[in-house]
């Protein structure tokens, strides 16, 4: 938590961004795992947590544009919660935190936005990603729950997109401190990597460090032989020499920010010369790419510079043909690289996601694209300074996208199907960084995480677990 006059500041310019009325953020609640009594970790809703601090369950806050006042809404704990969880900060030290003076009963809240409702004031709301929370919000505003996400306020989440998108300089220290957890937790589990180890060994030790660290993962951790599964939270292999595994892990700091960092490697002591050539393919476009970041060009500008690189890289493996500029522009590489180069990071892993990809990721001059691939870019607008994104392109060989493209012959003049079935078991490779835009540039967060083959191989010879 940062000091009080941070959330104070922070409510303010939110304030200033939106016309008459008063604006309701509601926190998260527990959620339980399978009874009550036995809820899952309790994570706050991140833009809650941005404007208040508060990262306890059972809270709301109103902020009255008209008259400027903040009011926070939550719980003091009885006897009986008390004997089960401890002393805990009350409302009032939760008010405290948040730099807000006045505070009421959380059941006063439905009463409150009623009155508020009587007297033709707008009420600004997100619509809530949490189902209770749907409930509980339809149930106060009498809006069918099928109509909140169309009558949420747009102004407001124009409003909170425009401050949390430009990360202060605090936000950006807690992001590095995730990474240094991110790189602790990578050195561990490629060194841990060794032929007979199953997926969920490692897996363990990537929630295990972070929660020694004080924090957990971001989100469920990704470490695969199927690299080529995008998302894969599967973790049942046992693994053995020759394979590739792909590791998508990021470490959250107790504040709630995020880190997310790719990496790729072999559980052999090397590389195989096949590994090596895609691998080298992806490292060269996730390089050059970081290098073009600047404020003023397009993310999708760079996705596409990075889908060019892989065109001319699988160009030169035989795998792909054709003019190079021409296949980008069909989408042709999709097949390859399906996904987008990378997004915003946060508090949020994926950045405000649940506020809309579009608000987030795109503007009026910059508008998604429908085509395959490129049209999961979550990221395509022009960089500002102080923007926190990933970067992250990919290859990958996915087996039932390979026999639909072959089946409909598409792009059969692009892609040499007949070398592309000898590769079709390969997985996948990705590599993956958190970049700040600057004034006049980049830079690239946290401490250097080995990412070349040289820097890989030389964390896997010689082989041998460490503590």
């Amino acid at each position: 938590m940062f000091e009080p006059t941070v959330y104070k500041e922070r409510r303010a310019r939110l304030k200033q961004l939106l016309r008459g009325g008063v604006i309701l953020l509601q926190g998260n609640n527990d959620v339980p795992m399978n009874y009550p009594a036995n809820p899952y970790t309790f994570r706050q809703d991140s833009t809650f947590l941005y404007f208040t601090g508060v990262n306890t369950t059972g809270f709301a806050l109103i902020m009255d544009l008209d008259t400027g006042e903040d009011s926070l809404y939550g719980y003091d704990l009885e006897v009986d919660d008390i004997i089960w969880m401890g002393e805990l900060p009350g409302l009032k030290e939760w008010a405290r935190v948040a730099g807000i003076q006045h505070t009421w009963p959380y059941n006063q809240l439905s009463t409150d936005l009623q009155s508020i409702q009587h007297s033709n004031r707008k009420i600004h709301f997100l619509n809530p990603y949490r189902s209770d929370l749907k409930i509980e919000l339809s149930g106060m505003l009498g809006i069918d729950i099928d109509d909140l996400e169309q009558r949420a306020s747009a102004e407001l989440i124009k409003g909170i997109v425009a401050l949390r998108s430009i990360k202060e300089d605090r936000e950006i220290a807690e992001m590095e401190a995730a990474l240094h957890t991110t790189k602790h937790i990578y050195l561990r589990v490629i060194k841990n990597t060794l032929p007979g180890v199953k997926e969920q060994i490692l897996t363990g030790i990537a929630e295990g460090i972070a929660i020694e660290n004080g924090g957990h993962l971001a989100y469920p951790a990704i470490i695969s032989r199927d690299g080529e599964i995008l998302h894969n939270h599967h973790h049942h292999h046992t693994l053995k020499d020759g394979d590739l595994v792909l590791a998508d892990i990021g470490a959250e700091g107790p504040s709630g920010y995020a880190s997310d960092i790719t990496r790729t490697f072999p559980v052999s002591c090397c590389f195989s010369e096949r590994q090596r050539a895609i691998y080298q393919i992806v490292l060269d476009a996730e390089m050059s790419c970081i290098e073009m970041l600047r404020p003023g060009i397009t993310y999708l500008s760079v996705h596409l510079h990075a889908a060019t690189i892989i065109t001319e890289g699988l160009k030169e493996l035989g795998i792909m043909r054709g003019d190079t500029d021409a296949a980008v522009k069909a989408g042709a590489h999709a097949l390859f690289f399906p996904h987008g180069l990378g997004h915003m990071i946060g508090l949020d892993v994926h950045d405000m996601e649940n506020l809309g990809e579009d608000y987030v990721g795109y503007s009026d001059s910059v508008q998604r694209s429908s085509q395959f691939g490129t049209a999961y870019l979550r990221l395509g607008r022009e960089l500002e300074p102080g923007f926190v994104l990933t970067v992250e392109p990919g290859i990958y060989f996915i087996p039932a996208l390979i026999d639909l493209w072959k089946k409909e012959n598409k792009h059969s003049g692009f892609i040499n199907y007949e070398m592309v079935d000898q590769w079709r078991s390969f997985g996948g490779v990705r590599i993956e960084d958190n970049v700040l835009i600057t004034e006049d540039g980049h830079r690239v967060l946290g401490p250097a995480i080995p990412k070349t083959i040289e820097e890989i191989e030389a964390l896997k010879t010689p082989p041998g677990r460490i503590s």
